[in-house]
């Protein structure tokens, strides 16, 4: 399998502060646990672009383009809620991390490449068509499948998510979308305090409890995910690839492992050769304790860049 590995220099320059959980030594971990081990030098590395205002007008109010442009500071720092704010290399940081998923979306369908995963930043669930939350400005794989879908034709795309959060921004930018479907797990009760109720036959959102663990989120994949997906039959997935489920990230109470995102990116793997020619685009979300984020990251990648599943 031939991969991508898209990022940008700029990623790195967004900064929300000391202490913020969401800052820029969660890529260099990834980077440096990829290097280590090797993976990295086998992949196929590219900067991302800047997004253009018409990709991002595909999911976002022109309205809000604008705002987060005029937003953006010359110096210091701006909130944009109480957990999202922006620094000079903001603005730049967050088109490049949309921008990833548009260069990733035209490798795989060109087939230059079988998969990509984008390791950027700020990442994008969170982030609505009007509204930035979450540590989120634009939403990054929403922007990545309405590309696929305006400018490939695609008539069936897949987002499956497993962050430990919800991810708000993309049910309600797709939720009435004929062509998209949302798979979704996530702690709940939870921030964004959202998704229990919201779903419908393409938006398969399954909350997890606080204590949940591996054993917990397999089964819920297996009894809700794959049935849904062999119905739709995606022609292509995306991953809102998240690892602060993990038992490690204190972030959330739920308690993945290392083996269980092996696990869901095998299963995403098989569905991807059944139905989408092996299509797939995965972008960093979440995952904030740096060691157990840049081994996941590394085990993730590994087994989309295997030849066999």
């Amino acid at each position: 399998m031939q991969t991508a590995y898209i990022g940008h220099p700029d990623c790195l320059k967004h900064d929300m502060g000391m202490g913020h959980p969401e800052c820029p030594q969660r890529l260099t971990a990834i980077e440096n646990e990829l290097q280590a081990t090797g993976l990295l030098a086998q992949l196929q590395c590219y900067e991302a672009p800047l997004a253009t205002t018409d990709q991002l007008a595909r999911v976002h109010a022109l309205g809000y383009i604008e705002s987060i442009r005029q937003a953006a500071p010359t110096a210091g720092l701006i909130a944009l809620d109480a957990d999202t704010a922006m620094n000079p290399f903001t603005l730049s940081a967050a088109l490049r991390a949309a921008g990833a998923v548009v260069l990733a979306a035209e490798l795989v369908l060109m087939g230059t490449v079988n998969n990509a995963f984008c390791a950027t930043r700020p990442p994008g669930h969170h982030a609505e068509s009007d509204r930035a939350m979450g540590f989120c400005l634009f939403n990054n794989v929403a922007v990545g499948v309405a590309h696929a879908i305006r400018q490939h034709q695609l008539q069936r795309v897949a987002i499956l998510d497993f962050d430990v959060h919800h991810g708000n921004g993309s049910e309600e930018i797709f939720h009435d979308n004929p062509h998209v479907m949302l798979c979704s797990t996530f702690q709940h009760p939870f921030y964004p305090y959202s998704g229990a109720n919201s779903g419908n036959d393409r938006i398969i959102n399954v909350p997890l409890r606080r204590d949940a663990d591996g054993a917990v989120f397999r089964q819920v994949v297996n009894e809700h995910w794959l049935p849904e997906l062999d119905r739709f039959k995606p022609e292509m997935i995306f991953v809102s690839a998240g690892f602060d489920a993990h038992r490690d990230d204190d972030m959330s109470q739920v308690h993945f492992s290392d083996d269980d995102y092996v696990w869901i990116t095998q299963q995403i793997r098989a569905i991807a050769e059944q139905y989408s020619q092996d299509r797939i685009v995965s972008v960093l979300e979440g995952g904030y304790e740096l060691r157990s984020l840049a081994r996941c990251v590394a085990a993730h990648v590994r087994v989309l860049h295997a030849q066999e599943i």
